[in-house]
This record gives C-alpha cells, structure tokens and sequence, in this order.
C-alpha cells in the first residue's frame, strides 16, 4: 500500500482511494483509525491512499461534491463509491470484501486486455487519480479565469466611473468658479485701494458679493471632499465620531446655508419637525453632509415656485426618522434602489449639474450609523427621501 499527501499522481494500482480530510482534532483521529485499518488488511494487490486536505484543495472537495468530511472515495475500479460519516472504518469491514472482488474482475479483464495489446488492438486505459488530478486542476483553473474576468469587469468600472466623475466634475465646477471669478472681479474692479473702499457698490451689494462668494467657494469644497470620500475605502472603514446632536436646529443651520438658492427659485419650505424629537447619537459633519446632498437634490429638483418639505418622526425609542420631500418629478420605483450606487445617474439627470455620487455619500453614512435610508413617491409628486438614526441615550 502506498500513502500519499501530495496531489493526486498518476497511478497503476488496481484499487486508488481518496480520502478527504480536514483541521478538527477529531477528524485527525479518525484519519489515524483509518490509516491503521487500512494496513492490517490483507490484499493480494496493491492499493494506494492518497489523503487530500480540503483546506488546501477545496476544488477537488468540489469536484466529488463531497458535503462532510472525513471522506473516503473509491475511485477506482468504476463505479465509484463514497464512504462518509462518523464509523467509516466500519463501512470498510463491510464494503472491503466487495472491493476486492470488483478488483480481481478488474484484473482478469486486464489480463484479457494485455493479450490484445500483444496484438495491437488495446490501448492501456489512462489512471483513476490521473484523470482526478487533471479534471480538479482544469476547475481550478476554470475559477481563476471567473476571478480574474470579474477582477476586470471591476476595475473596468472603477475607470469608467472615473473617467465620468472627471468629466462631470470639470463640468459642474465651472459655473461656482465662474461665479466665484465675477464677485473677485467685480470687487476688485470697484476697490479703491487709496481711499480704502469699495466705489460705485452700495454695502448692501458688496457684502452680497462677498456673501456669494464664500458660498460658491463653499460650494466647491464640498463637491470636491464628496469625490474624495466617496472614492475612499469601503463602508466598513468609513470613519464617524458619533455625539449628541439636534437634528432639527442642524437642519435649520444647513437651509439658511443654502437660502440664496431656494430664495432664487421662489421655493416654499415646509417644516414638520416636532419640538420635542429626541436628539440623535451622530457625527455632526457627517449628518451635516446628508442634510446639504438631501436638500441640495430637493432645491435642484423642484421647479421654481415648488414645495420642500422637511419632516422629523420619533420612530421607535431608539430610531429618529428624518424625511426631506419634493415636488420635482420624482424617482421611477425601478430606479429607487439603484439610485444610491455610486455610478448610477438617470439619464434625465445628464443636463443636470452634479456628478451622481452624493447620494451614494448619504447611504454610506447612514449605514455607518447603523440606519436605513431610501426614497419613495410623495404624496402630491415629487419624491421624499427618509432616513434613520439612532437616539442619543439619555
């Protein structure tokens, strides 16, 4: 009898068995039974065992669709038989003597064979565990060709993705920085250094052009630090450094941020935010980030003289629901779950400014403050984007 722990080789003896092991202790043990019982028997041919650790050859454990181990497999001679389970050394005592007598059929048929041979008419047949040996290596290669395609198809995507953010951001900065360029121009032009004072500009105008200014410039920071995030590690390195927050005045904060914008387009903002809705345990520069995407999509999204409306809902004792609605044209419900990916835009959005990526930024900070968030119809049009967040323990 030989033993081996290698991968199988190629093999003439009558009887190949695989037996297939893993880590535990106990499956060590009975390995150890196995082995001896195996030696004490008496056979008038030889017969090799070749043990196989799953661990390291998963796709031959795949290739025999083996569900357990220990395992011990006969492969040949055909048919081959799998002897599985807790007393497999009691199986032996059972299925050996039919073993044997399948292998002396075996070798009488050899015989017969080899005389044909003599004569040219018989091929030697190729080995068991040869025939094993190449089938899993052609398997393993078979997923390592499925790796890498999928490798591919994924670094495809990050260029495509790339190549599009690039695009759309070179786009979308140009009118904040045009903006940004006019209010310096316009400043500077009608600055009289000598006297120390700005000419031909009322007060009133030249602390409106410093005002759209600072928030343009704001404007291009936060596009730029969304990029940034967005492109940066995985939802689980996301980093937070939760405190307790008022959701509510947070909201206020970040809408008189954005006033110029919603002023302009004469929209209406609704509010339903109770006065009594509990703080959230959340970090406030990232909370800050969901509410401008959130109400940035809104003011973009809704026509002018259009409502939005801003809601907050002490959901359960530990969740706080915020909700931030439109009356724009809504999102299909095919799209609602997309919409959050970092490469998805609807095509109605292409003219729109904004590179398709804040959205997946609210989902990738709500998730790291172990909350929900998605989107449905409003009532009246539009769409109403919900989100969840814990609250702060008293």
């Amino acid at each position: 009898m030989q033993v081996s722990q290698d991968q199988p080789i190629s093999s003439e003896a009558p009887l190949q068995l695989l037996l297939f092991v893993d880590g535990r202790p106990k499956s060590k043990q009975q390995v150890q039974r196995i082995r001896s019982y195996l030696k004490e028997l008496q056979a008038d041919y030889d017969f090799e065992l070749q043990i196989i650790d799953v661990g390291q050859q998963p796709y031959l454990a795949e290739h025999f669709k083996l569900v357990a181990t220990p395992a011990l497999i006969k492969i040949h001679p055909e048919p081959r038989q799998i002897l599985a389970g807790s007393n497999i050394t009691g199986q032996l005592k059972t299925w050996w003597p039919r073993w044997q007598t399948a292998v002396d059929t075996y070798l009488q048929i050899q015989s017969g064979l080899q005389d044909n041979e003599e004569n040219g008419r018989f091929k030697e047949p190729k080995s068991s565990i040869r025939s094993v040996a190449v089938s899993a290596e052609l398997m393993l290669l078979s997923d390592e060709i499925f790796r890498l395609k999928q490798e591919k198809e994924k670094l495809q995507e990050q260029l495509h993705f790339k190549d599009r953010v690039i695009a759309m951001l070179a786009h979308d900065l140009r009118n904040p920085l045009t903006a940004v360029t006019i209010a310096i121009d316009t400043l500077q032009s009608n600055y009289n250094a000598h006297k120390g004072e700005f000419e031909r500009l009322t007060p009133n105008m030249t602390v409106h052009l410093f005002k759209h200014a600072y928030t343009q410039t704001k404007t291009i920071d936060r596009m730029i630090t969304d990029l940034l995030q967005v492109g940066r590690g995985n939802e689980r390195e996301f980093p937070i450094q939760p405190q307790k927050v008022d959701i509510g005045k947070l909201c206020l904060d970040v809408l008189e941020e954005l006033r110029d914008r919603y002023i302009a387009k004469s929209h209406k903002i609704k509010q339903d935010v109770p006065k009594d809705l509990p703080n959230v345990y959340a970090d406030p520069e990232r909370l800050r980030q969901v509410l401008i995407n959130l109400l940035d999509n809104a003011i973009k999204y809704t026509p002018e003289g259009g409502d939005i409306s801003i809601s907050g809902l002490h959901r359960t004792t530990q969740k706080v629901q915020f909700s931030i609605g439109d009356t724009g044209p809504g999102i299909p419900e095919e799209n609602r779950d997309r919409i959050f990916e970092n490469h998805y835009r609807l095509e109605r959005d292409e003219g729109k400014e904004g590179y398709g990526i804040g959205l997946c930024l609210c989902q990738r900070i709500v998730q790291a403050h172990y909350g929900h968030i998605w989107v449905d119809a409003a009532p009246d049009g539009g769409a109403w984007f919900h989100f969840t967040l814990p609250v702060y323990p008293n």
